[in-house]
């Protein structure tokens, strides 16, 4: 009977320690989730502020650019209507960032470039790199809306990548949207969206 009821005891120390553990988890979760959720709503306030209307999705907070209005066909040289463009919009999104509330949280500013479905990938993914490269290559005009030093550090966050047709937008009816697919975007990542991610699995299934 002791035995039974050693056994008993330790099973209810685990299960208190697995709901302690899995209470501490969730607590993780609800942080991370309520810092993105701020920063996609910084963003939101910055951008009406400014009165400029932007396709900035409310969950993630990725900022999606139409490749149309940044470059003419086939080329990845911005064209000047793409530069002004992306003067109104780029900074305000990574001085939001890079502000010292959210940039102990922050992990990377990614740039995508995606083409359309026609041609050849090796070809689309050349452009896409060179498009996400043009993009890129903006922010690093210093003085214009970064700080010196908010300049060197955005260098640490910046990624640039070129992912050809993959990822193509499709319309109501499935089918590939050829101009919403040329586009390029500017998202971020928080040092634990991947832990939460796993976690939030993880918790789902329990």
């Amino acid at each position: 009977l002791k035995e039974q009821q050693a056994l008993l005891n330790q099973q209810q120390t685990d299960l208190d320690e697995k709901t302690t553990q899995l209470s501490e988890q969730q607590t993780k979760i609800d942080n991370i989730i309520g810092v993105k959720a701020e920063v996609v709503e910084a963003l939101q306030k910055e951008f009406q502020k400014n009165n400029i209307n932007v396709n900035l999705d409310s969950q993630t907070g990725a900022l999606t650019l139409d490749a149309s209005v940044l470059f003419d066909v086939d080329e990845s040289e911005l064209t000047d209507a793409g530069k002004e463009a992306l003067r109104n919009v780029l900074p305000i999104y990574c001085k939001v960032l890079m502000e010292d509330t959210y940039k102990n949280y922050l992990a990377e500013i990614i740039i995508d470039g995606y083409t359309d479905t026609d041609g050849d990938y090796a070809y689309n993914l050349e452009l896409s790199q060179q498009r996400s490269l043009a993009v890129a290559h903006l922010l690093d005009i210093q003085g214009e809306f970064l700080t010196e030093d908010q300049s060197l550090d955005l260098q640490d966050y910046l990624t640039v990548n070129g992912h050809s047709m993959a990822n193509p937008i499709l319309d109501a009816d499935g089918n590939v949207d050829k101009e919403a697919s040329r586009r390029v975007e500017v998202k971020f990542r928080l040092k634990d969206d991947e832990m939460i991610e796993e976690l939030s699995k993880i918790m789902a299934g329990s």
